[in-house]
């Protein structure tokens, strides 16, 4: 029978909850997003409520591979944040069980989740694309709910401008109105002034029901003048008590076809994707072959062998003999052909080239099946092992964190996409970017984490780059109780074989030619690694004398030797300081 370790259950059951909140939270903010984006498309179209709601439940669905990624990068972070602050990971590692033991049941999950979003990308956001869009398109084509403003013209009413002065809210009715019916085009409209009226849509809600009183009506007849084209317009003028007048006006919500977006890359799974790619790319090389045998058949015809043959042709005895008007009349022929054909290579090149940017928005299609799942295992060995090292749980910290973190990844995602589907990028390089750029984020956290190392110790980053550059200042102290006396004679000795290693490095470095020279700046092995040996020997003996003339100059060596400018001969300087001390003590001492 399987036993389930309960460490194991321990983890699972305290990141599931946190990565079930994160995912909520995530997707929740994301669908606001999308809402405030597509707003103007949904207000005032008196839509009810389910339509609205089918549209949002798509639109969460089509969210997913955004939301996905941060919540996992959020709730890894809490969950190992949580257990570093309640130096719960502390117990768990002096009871012998390591980081990456602690992390085996979520690495499985997160694989089994990376297995799920290729198979939701694949088989369930593409249908859920196709029906978001499809009706947030029936949504734009649906006309606007009639209200009509006071004191402003109302242009919502195709071929319609209404003028209301005042409305009464409880009677529906409306005052001193004026309308414009351009219906029958700008040359013939048609201008009503009423002094009140009321509106209804018919019972089919394909029509507007306008009843108004006391007003008169204005109409050009221009279609009627001699075919249009008199100057004298004839027009109409009407004085009317009553007046009805029905105005096609649809205010039904019709859905648009499915398989209109169906057909589009948004809604192919990973086989129909293919399909289209390998049928594109027939064609092009169909039509490039046809091409190319048009213009070969056009050279024959021409009397050419073939594409790359060039004749010269001197002007003057193609036109010797004719005169200057027939002359011109060829040569603007000549130029005419010109035009034509090289606009017919650009109309045929332009073609082509929309084929082309099909086949990169399909294989960019096909590889986000692919990038979301690895995106969320990176994710995954960033977030733990960083929540690890910062040992900080709650919302605060690890927000910040992950919102920055995923504005990266977004940035690069967005960046590589942009350059794929341009074509100046290879379609893989694109769209695998963001995630090559974080993966060896997640490599470093999960090393430093596993190996309990400082990452954001500042003082550690400080003193390595004071170490390169040389910089930071030894700070060797005169010992009160030294272990051993300090010899003269062995310092001597000490400092002269130093120097004598100095010198020897020194002339191979300005012997050798300016390539050796570089590759001993970038290499900095072989005599360099046996000079810090040697100074580590000089310090240690040293670092026991009693005179702080000595510690002085021992805080003079540098913490590494390199080849920069200088430095050896400065190096050497202080030892024959120290060589004269030395001899200063032990003629005293005489």
């Amino acid at each position: 029978m399987l036993r389930v370790k309960r460490l194991y259950t321990f983890m699972l059951q305290t990141f599931l909850p946190l990565f079930l909140m994160t995912f909520l939270i995530c997707l929740f903010i994301v669908l606001m997003q999308f809402l405030w984006k597509y707003i103007d498309d949904m207000v005032g179209k008196g839509l009810t409520f389910g339509v609205i709601g089918e549209l949002f439940l798509y639109a969460s669905l089509t969210m997913v591979p955004l939301a996905l990624p941060l919540a996992i990068l959020l709730a890894s972070l809490m969950t190992f944040g949580n257990l570093g602050e309640h130096f719960e990971l502390t117990a768990l590692k002096a009871s012998g069980v390591s980081l990456l033991k602690t992390m085996r049941p979520l690495i499985i999950t997160m694989v089994l989740i990376a297995i799920g979003a290729f198979f939701f990308q694949n088989d369930v956001l593409p249908l859920a694309q196709t029906k978001m869009w499809t009706l947030l398109y029936s949504m734009r084509q649906k006309s606007p709910e009639l209200e009509i403003p006071e004191g402003a013209f109302y242009d919502q009413i195709p071929n319609y401008n209404l003028f209301v002065e005042k409305k009464d809210s409880e009677t529906g009715m409306l005052y001193s109105m004026m309308i414009y019916d351009v219906s029958k085009g700008f040359e013939n409209a048609r201008i009503i002034l009423a002094d009140s009226g009321k509106m209804s849509v018919t019972e089919d809600k394909t029509h507007l029901f306008l009843r108004l009183w006391d007003g008169e009506q204005f109409e050009n007849l221009r279609e009627q003048s001699a075919g249009g084209r008199s100057k004298n317009v004839p027009y109409r003028r009407e004085m009317f008590t009553v007046k009805e007048i029905l105005v096609p006006f649809d205010a039904n919500f019709n859905r648009m076809d499915e398989s209109v977006m169906g057909n589009q890359y948004i809604g192919k799974n990973m086989q129909e994707l293919l399909h289209t790619v390998d049928s594109v790319r027939y064609k092009i090389d169909s039509v490039g072959t046809n091409y190319s045998s048009q213009i070969r058949k056009q050279l024959v015809q021409e009397g050419k062998a073939a594409p790359t043959t060039v004749e010269a042709i001197i002007l003057d005895s193609v036109f010797a003999g004719s005169s200057p008007s027939n002359a011109k009349t060829i040569l603007n022929q000549a130029l005419a052909k010109a035009k034509r054909q090289k606009q017919e290579y650009e109309f045929k090149s332009f073609t082509m080239e929309d084929d082309r940017k099909v086949i990169r928005i399909h294989q960019i299609e096909l590889m986000k099946k692919f990038t979301l799942s690895f995106a969320c295992i990176v994710f995954f060995f960033i977030g733990a092992p960083l929540g690890a090292i910062i040992r900080k749980g709650g919302l605060g910290t690890p927000i910040v964190i992950s919102v920055l973190l995923f504005i990266v990844y977004y940035i690069f995602d967005n960046s590589g996409y942009k350059l794929a589907r341009d074509g100046r990028w290879p379609i893989w390089a694109g769209m695998w970017l963001s995630s090559m750029v974080l993966l060896p984020l997640g490599i470093f956290f999960t090393y430093k984490a596993v190996n309990d190392s400082a990452v954001f110790n500042s003082d550690a980053y400080k003193l390595f780059f004071k170490r390169l550059t040389g910089k930071l200042e030894r700070e060797i102290q005169l010992k009160e109780f030294p272990m051993s006396e300090v010899l003269p004679l062995e310092a001597r000795s000490l400092i002269n074989a130093f120097n004598n290693s100095i010198e020897s490095v020194m002339a191979q470095y300005e012997n050798a030619n300016p390539a050796r020279r570089i590759w001993l700046k970038i290499m900095t092995i072989g005599g360099i690694e046996s000079l810090e040996r040697e100074m580590g020997h000089v310090l240690n003996y040293l670092s026991d004398t009693r005179d702080n003339r000595v510690i002085y100059y021992l805080n003079q060596y540098p913490f590494l030797i390199n080849y920069k400018k200088g430095l050896l001969s400065k190096l050497k300087e202080t030892n024959n300081k120290l060589l004269a001390l030395f001899e200063e003590g032990d003629n005293m001492n005489k």
